[in-house]
């Protein structure tokens, strides 16, 4: 098992893509490429009303920010969420906190 990941609680994701603009700074991506890519999902519920739900997630070229954690740092998509959303810790403390949170997700990351 991976030792670090990221847990992401949907139920409190505002699309504000800060994510997205930090990872995309901190690593020098080109414009088109991203470690994080939030997706909009929009639906009608059983009462009529419109939802929309905002989703991050990882692409290939998440790496975690391995060298921000190497000087102690939270990666910057985390250190950045406007709405802490976003946490990240070892995969097993992150997998107990998941099981509590019906909306969740754990990414995780082995390095190559």
């Amino acid at each position: 098992m991976a030792k670090y990941g990221m847990l992401i609680d949907y139920d409190y994701c505002t699309g504000c893509h800060s994510c997205e603009v930090a990872c995309q700074q901190e690593h020098n991506f080109p414009v088109g490429l991203n470690g994080i890519k939030v997706t909009e999902y929009e639906y009608q519920l059983a009462n009529g009303k419109i939802k929309i739900d905002f989703m991050p997630f990882l692409t290939d070229l998440c790496d975690l920010c391995m060298n921000r954690q190497a000087e102690g740092e939270r990666p910057s998509c985390v250190k950045h969420c406007q709405s802490a959303c976003m946490k990240f810790g070892l995969t097993s403390d992150l997998a107990d906190e998941a099981a509590a949170q019906p909306r969740a997700v754990l990414h995780t990351h082995i390095p190559k």
